[in-house]
């Protein structure tokens, strides 16, 4: 059983981890460019702005670029179980296009005009050439999975990557459509809402861990790194949750009032919703057709006298608990497991 200390970790361990994951990152990121540079150039640059590579007239340039969290975890997870992870470089960008494309589709379900402290792709090329983009990013990860077969991977494995992949795509969906119906109720409990980021957020990185490990020639213990993912996913949504209502502007790059002002059933607010004494009047200012700087100060204050962004917390030390046992059930030496250790730990405590 993993302590708490053991699943916060130390600020030494976590500069060591952020270095090492930019190596990761660069590899990943070079196999996106190589895929996305063949797109047609009116694609091509949509994509490449969207990336963190260009202005939005196609020329160079160094915008925030994501965490590439998701295509990580991939190739950690093929590097735990002894694989060669430049083998899984293109399943890794794979996933890392997945995940984008439901952030270019997510913007235009939440009609949000900002994202990485830049326009979102709907805001400067309309939603419908966003929602065109997403789908061709789509067609983008299906031929990522083709380029395994160029690293030594037989059809079986190329088709089971496509496969999990697809499936967890089903799932994100799915979670996305229950994010959006959870909009328009009140009722909703904490374990809808579980429910419904297992859904969104947890499946693409639980196929993403997997899929490494079985990529990886680990495929006894591939159930144990989907298990690892998917509890992974529920922490690392539960404290990105906790950063959109308490974050440092400076960190996360958007305002800590967003999320209240929005009216975003997140986390801490669902807790409270079903918890506080005060959940009568938040219902209320939940349903009430203005929302003034007022009621977020008012929405902020009922969170912190009930205990929301403790009880998150707990929450997010707890998944990050399982998946540390997953990682100890699969019986990887402590060599190997170090680099997700590491990325758990940090994630306990990200700020950002």
């Amino acid at each position: 059983m993993v302590g708490e200390q053991g699943i916060l970790g130390t600020t030494g361990k976590l500069d060591a981890a952020l270095d090492q994951w930019a190596e990761y990152r660069d590899a990943v990121q070079n196999e996106l460019q190589k895929i996305v540079n063949r797109a047609r150039p009116s694609l091509r640059n949509v994509l490449r702005y969207h990336m963190g590579w260009a202005n939005e007239r196609g020329l160079s340039a160094h915008g925030r670029p994501g965490k590439f969290i998701r295509s990580i975890l991939h190739v950690l997870s093929c590097q735990a179980v002894g694989g060669e992870t430049a083998r899984v470089l293109p399943s890794a960008a794979a996933v890392e296009l997945i995940h984008n494309l439901s952030l270019v589709h997510d913007d235009i379900q939440d009609g949000s005009e900002e994202r990485r402290g830049r326009p979102t792709v709907w805001k400067l090329w309309s939603k419908a050439q966003a929602i065109n983009i997403g789908d061709f990013m789509f067609a983008l990860a299906a031929l990522a999975l083709l380029r395994l077969e160029r690293h030594g991977m037989c059809d079986e494995e190329v088709i089971h990557s496509f496969r999990l992949l697809t499936e967890a795509c089903t799932e994100l969906c799915e979670g996305q459509y229950l994010d959006i119906e959870f909009e328009n109720r009140i009722n909703i409990t904490v374990e809808d809402y579980l429910n419904m980021i297992r859904k969104k957020t947890a499946a693409l990185i639980a196929a993403s861990t997997s899929t490494g490990a079985y990529l990886g020639k680990g495929r006894e213990k591939a159930p144990h790194f989907h298990e690892f993912g998917e509890a992974f996913g529920m922490a690392y949504q539960i404290r990105d949750d906790i950063l959109g209502i308490w974050g440092a502007e400076e960190t996360t790059g958007k305002s800590t009032e967003e999320d209240l002002r929005r009216r975003k059933k997140t986390f801490p607010i669902v807790y409270a919703l079903t918890e506080s004494r005060d959940k009568t009047k938040l219902e209320r200012l939940y349903t009430q057709k203005h929302f003034d700087d007022g009621d977020v100060r008012l929405a902020a204050q009922i969170l912190n006298q009930c205990g929301a962004r403790e009880h998150a917390q707990d929450l997010v030390k707890r998944y990050c608990q399982r998946a540390l046992e997953q990682l100890e059930a699969a019986g990887l030496t402590n060599s190997r497991q170090a680099p997700l250790m590491d990325l758990t730990h940090f994630l306990a405590e990200r700020t950002h």
